[in-house]
């Protein structure tokens, strides 16, 4: 009798520890085919573009407006890089140093610890980006979809749009000599005036509508870039112009990629890094401005 429950014990033990094990072990690549649409006419000067000229700008724009992207994930952690096979020259020239000094870098996700990273390079300088992950209210819907082989659920949220400060920006960019005209010499006034513009700033802060589609029969957590939280990976998400939309799911490969957390770089929040970003494309202006004066004299 005795010896039975030893056995029984010894049974139990490793059904457990393989049922660990295989939990630690199991992991899955998503492979993610992602487009943002433009209004190309906004570049024109005029704000007018013939559609030969908008078909020249679009095939210009496309390596940073069509992406493929990798999701490697376990049950607890993930990896979103850039797919670099595909990344690559398009009409025999590579992407230039502004372009992919604004590509995101590999983000990282941990659900357990709550932990976004993501590793990231401008203009020469390493950066690790660090936020605490705040899930998103999701709302559930009923309403369903087949993307592949995969029956998929909708799920809609919003949060504020990451691009605030690019709007920030560009808004102020064109009007520099207007703003430059209307600055006051009186240090109180220009003060007061700031103060007013961020307080404007705060209440132009533009909510971002996320619809997600997601598939319980892939139980993890995950999503691509930013996303997840829901019952389920999620194979397609669209945010303001960007969709981002799974082509192929491969559970348990051959070759298992370690996700490892990122750990080298200036450590910066969102906010600081994209602050970062405001101020360089500030001096670059600014620098632009001086050089164009200076050739007119």
């Amino acid at each position: 009798m005795k010896s039975a429950l030893i056995k029984l014990s010894i049974i139990t033990f490793t059904l457990l520890l393989s049922v660990q094990v295989s939990a630690q072990e199991f992991q899955g690549k998503a492979y993610y085919f992602s487009k943002t649409t433009m209004d190309m006419s906004r570049w024109s000067r005029g704000g007018q573009m013939s559609e030969a000229q908008k078909k020249q700008m679009e095939a210009r724009m496309k390596p940073w407006l069509e992406k493929t992207y990798i999701l490697t994930f376990s049950k607890e952690e993930s990896m979103f890089i850039e797919d670099e096979k595909l990344a690559g020259p398009v009409g025999g020239r590579a992407p230039s140093v502004w372009g992919s000094s604004f590509s995101a870098g590999p983000q990282y996700k941990n659900i357990k610890t709550k932990i976004f990273l993501q590793d990231q390079e401008f203009f020469g300088k390493q950066f690790l980006i660090k936020e605490e992950m705040k899930p998103l209210e999701w709302k559930m819907g009923t309403e369903t979809k087949q993307i592949g082989q995969y029956t998929c659920f909708k799920a809609t949220a919003s949060r504020p749009s990451s691009d605030v400060n690019w709007t920030r920006t560009n808004r102020r960019g064109g009007d520099e000599n207007k703003d430059k005209a209307k600055k006051s010499d009186s240090t109180k006034t220009g003060d007061v005036a700031k103060l007013e513009e961020e307080k404007k700033d705060e209440q132009e802060v533009e909510m971002l509508e996320i619809v997600a589609w997601y598939t319980p029969m892939v139980p993890v957590s995950q999503g691509p870039s930013e996303y997840w939280g829901l019952p389920g990976l999620i194979l397609e998400v669209s945010a303001g112009n960007t969709t981002m939309l799974c082509s192929k799911i491969v559970m348990n490969p051959e070759e298992k990629t370690k996700i490892e957390a990122p750990d080298k770089g200036q450590v910066v929040t969102k906010k600081e890094y994209n602050e970062i970003i405001t101020g360089k494309m500030q001096e670059m202006r600014d620098n632009r401005g001086r050089n164009s004066g200076r050739q007119g004299r």
